[in-house]
């Protein structure tokens, strides 16, 4: 066995991928669908309208900002279910709107008074443009230390086959950083992604891009594009990121975020699209949605082993229309055990809404094992601190011991699972103890193995701290 040892000091170790596992027995990587904590925002303003979507969120200092495009157009509603009186708003001009929120869960439209819609400006519209073609406005918090006071916030609107740079000292009131677009090579017809990389210190954008033959989308799939920037202003030319030998699929967005609970991590939740599927015979229009997950190390070699949906689009015909079911542009701590999203749902429909949809923490993907048990054993790793920390879930009968081995793959003594208590239970930080205590100081900065025997039970990540 290679004796090679990744260096992963005090950072939380995710099972998204296979770059720590030598080898499973019994054991497989398992994709897990969030659950729903019902509707949070139902679209009903004349200035929103059934074709809203296209939602970004993040955090900020206590403050949960969410942004949105306003929009109502002819939409894709099924005529056959229609409510007596319902009506889609009037078609309008797309906005950008804006709500916020003291915890994740209960959200408010705030009065901004900043643009007029029919005659008032009380609403909550942060951007629009009168001629109706610069739209889609995806902001974030600007993490680069030399980010000015002005430009705090930074963010991207589109134009046709152009993308130009807006920034905002207050996250509400936002102007173009120069007249000229930073990105020209088009498609961007959908919501393009940028953000400050904390991990590579610079910016990065992932936009709609087109690959391969065949498809519907100009005769191939709608697909993804990254390209990056030392200001936000001059960036690398795109280029399509790599997801191997994956079956083409057309990918609508994207929804690439840093996952900072594991530093050098990134995970997309695009909306697939299926452009030749007719969910009834009485719709308007082909194409059904969902939501799909995949991750990467580096932002442009991407693991897409899960071809399954992570967010199906579920019971309820109004949940079928073509663009339905995309996942916020975003996640957000919502508790302390809890992380959530926020999911398009009834688009095209008066009833139209984003609904609220959780996970536990790092609990997108498992290293998982039925009843009858398994094993997983990771490649050599070098740790820094005092105690492992796993974020892990077993039935009422199901269990799971760690044993601690040197590079070659022998149990370090003291360390092995005959010394190991059955552990048991539901926890997101549980500290792992043998019988002679959970210190693994005297071992930090060696190169060891993780043996996980895993019963009827889920190992979402692990950590050494202290």
């Amino acid at each position: 066995m290679g004796k090679t040892a990744a260096r992963i000091g005090g950072d939380r170790q995710l099972f998204v991928d296979d770059r720590l596992v030598e080898r499973m027995d019994g054991v497989e990587l398992a994709l897990h669908s969030p659950e729903s904590a019902g509707a949070v925002l139902t679209l009903d303003r004349p200035w929103e309208g059934v074709t809203c979507d296209y939602h970004t969120v993040f955090e900020d200092d206590g403050v949960f900002r969410m942004y949105y495009r306003g929009s109502s157009h002819e939409g894709y509603a099924i005529a056959a279910l229609l409510e007596p009186g319902e009506e889609a708003a009037p078609v309008h001009h797309e906005n950008i709107c804006y709500a916020e929120s003291a915890d994740g869960i209960t959200w408010t439209r705030p009065s901004l008074g900043l643009i007029e819609f029919d005659g008032s400006k009380d609403n909550n519209i942060v951007w629009l443009d009168e001629e109706g073609d610069t739209t889609d406005l995806v902001p974030f918090v600007d993490g680069n230390p030399d980010a000015k006071p002005a430009e705090r916030y930074k963010g991207i609107v589109w134009k046709g086959s152009r993308v130009f740079a807006v920034a905002s000292p207050d996250a509400v009131t936002w102007r173009f950083m120069r007249e000229e677009p930073i990105l020209t090579e088009g498609p961007f017809d959908s919501q393009n992604v940028p953000f400050w990389d904390p991990w590579k210190q610079e910016y990065a954008i992932f936009t709609r891009g087109k690959i391969g033959t065949g498809g519907s989308f100009g005769g191939g799939y709608r697909w993804i594009r990254r390209a990056s920037s030392p200001d936000f202003l001059n960036w690398s030319r795109l280029e399509l990121i790599d997801a191997g030998d994956t079956p083409r699929e057309h990918l609508y967005t994207n929804g690439t975020t840093p996952y900072r609970r594991a530093p050098g991590v990134y995970l997309a939740f695009p909306r697939r699209f299926c452009p030749d599927r007719k969910p009834r015979e009485d719709s308007p229009w082909m194409g059904t949605s969902d939501s799909v997950f995949m991750s990467s190390r580096d932002g442009l070699h991407w693991d897409r082993r899960f071809m399954e949906s992570l967010m199906r689009p579920g019971i309820g015909a109004r949940n079928w229309t073509s663009r339905n079911n995309l996942l916020s542009n975003g996640i957000v701590e919502t508790g302390e055990n809890e992380l959530s999203m926020y999911a398009l749902r009834h688009r095209d429909f008066p009833s139209v809404h984003f609904e609220r949809v959780a996970w536990r923490k790092d609990g997108f993907v498992s290293a998982s094992a039925g009843y009858n048990g398994g094993e997983l054993t990771t490649r050599p790793l070098a740790f820094e601190g005092r105690e492992l920390e796993l974020n892990y879930s077993t039935s009422a009968v199901g269990s799971i011991r760690v044993e601690l081995q040197d590079a070659d793959g022998r149990a370090i003594p003291g360390f092995g699972l005959a010394d190991h208590p059955e552990m048991f239970g539901d926890e997101v930080a549980g500290v792992t103890r043998w019988n002679g205590g959970g210190d693994v100081s005297a071992l930090s900065g060696r190169a060891v193995r993780l043996r996980f025997e895993i019963r009827d039970a889920d190992v979402y990540s692990f950590r050494f701290r202290g």
